[in-house]
């Protein structure tokens, strides 16, 4: 993990990054990764979830708290939406730089502290820059840094998302493995499927580490997968053994 003021830092630059991009963008267009979606209901998606956790931050929520109820409606017109979305940014940061990031409060993982939502709300920036670029055609690239701590991120988050992604519950087996490289960072994430949950586990790339199937990729490629931002078919993911095992995972775990 960060420290707490990193991940406000990166908060900050991500907010900066969407709202620059959500300038050249048309709201009426669609966003490939995210089918349904177009760019306004993007921007209003990822506004509510910065608006929301602002809002459990600064009231130290100790239960859940809908997310409506804390951000308030989405604008009704397009001229109003970027400027919405980049004052609820601003408001989060100054919110999580305020706050104690060991203060106690509700959280949906397993982290019940302040610092869940600091380290969350860089990682839900991330993917949703990436499905802005991707709406403008333009590719997008994650940190190495970045990358290797989001995939800690959501692997360690993931058991506790079945409250509102249930097939999360499907993510049991009879000890199979996966394996996750990223080859230009050399790290490897471990995954075991158990008979009543799954464990993980990052370690060297460079460990001899048995795996029924593997996914092989640089480090932005490979976060951007396990987010189901990119598929095995992509240029640059390099997929081994049991394909099936590949696709029941991402089916699984998408959140």
């Amino acid at each position: 993990m960060w420290t707490h003021e990193r991940y406000c830092d990166a908060v900050e630059r991500e907010v900066a990054a969407f709202t620059a991009a959500l300038e050249d963008a048309d709201p009426a267009a669609p966003v490939p990764s995210c089918p349904g979606w177009a760019v306004r209901d993007l921007a209003g998606h990822l506004g509510v979830t910065q608006r929301w956790a602002e809002g459990l931050v600064r009231t130290r929520a100790t239960r859940p708290i809908s997310p409506r109820r804390l951000a308030g409606p989405i604008p009704e017109t397009d001229a109003e939406l970027r400027p919405w979305f980049a004052e609820g940014g601003a408001a989060l940061v100054a919110t999580l730089r305020a706050a104690d990031p060991g203060m106690e409060m509700w959280a949906w993982g397993g982290d019940q502290h302040a610092r869940f939502w600091s380290r969350r709300m860089v990682h839900e920036a991330v993917v949703h820059r990436a499905d802005l670029h991707f709406a403008l055609g333009r590719g997008c690239t994650v940190s190495g840094e970045a990358a290797v701590d989001g995939m800690d991120e959501l692997l360690g988050n993931l058991p506790y998302a079945a409250t509102f992604a249930p097939k999360v519950e499907n993510l049991r087996g009879d000890g199979s493995t996966l394996a996750f490289t990223a080859d230009d960072t050399g790290d490897r994430w471990t995954v075991g499927l158990e008979k009543d949950r799954f464990e993980w586990r990052r370690s060297s790339a460079a460990d001899d580490v048995h795996a029924d199937a593997s996914v092989r990729a640089d480090a932005s490629a490979l976060f951007l997968f396990l987010w189901g931002r990119r598929k095995t078919g992509d240029p640059g993911i390099s997929v081994a053994g049991d394909r099936d095992l590949v696709a029941f995972w991402a089916e699984n775990s998408a959140i």
